[in-house]
């Protein structure tokens, strides 16, 4: 019976996952530093609350240092991974949550940033995870 390795190796092989987690962190990291910066302007560009923005800016900032310092490690946790991909998916789901339930009156570039944000998202957690089973 084959065994599963519980860390990624530091090689090449996990070239697509630390890519992928570089990625996340580089997005996550930009919006959040955008959100702090300009919550008072997005908010009323966009039709969410300020109040909103600042947290949401700063988990962003300290998520994109988690993945920066998770992505350098020599080598890679798969439940670390899982954890990210986990936070990910629930951002995602929020993000849909969010337009479905009508929480906040989102201009037309609000609905539009909402998507964009939640399909990248999307975009960095199927990365991964193609960056895990390469190496499973």
């Amino acid at each position: 019976m084959a065994t599963v390795a519980s860390t990624v190796d530091t090689t090449a092989e996990a070239k697509l996952l630390r890519f992928a987690l570089k990625q996340d962190a580089l997005g996550s990291g930009a919006f959040g530093v955008v959100c702090v910066a300009a919550a008072a302007v997005f908010g009323e560009l966009f039709g969410l609350p300020a109040a909103l923005l600042y947290p949401v800016g700063a988990f962003l900032v300290a998520w994109a240092a988690a993945l920066f310092l998770l992505s350098s490690r020599p080598a890679i946790g798969r439940a670390a991974v899982g954890v990210v991909m986990a936070i990910n998916i629930a951002w995602v789901a929020a993000s849909v949550e969010l337009l479905v339930a009508g929480w906040f009156p989102l201009t037309g570039l609000g609905i539009a940033l909402v998507i964009v944000q939640a399909v990248v998202v999307a975009g960095f957690t199927g990365l991964q995870f193609a960056g895990l089973r390469k190496h499973a």
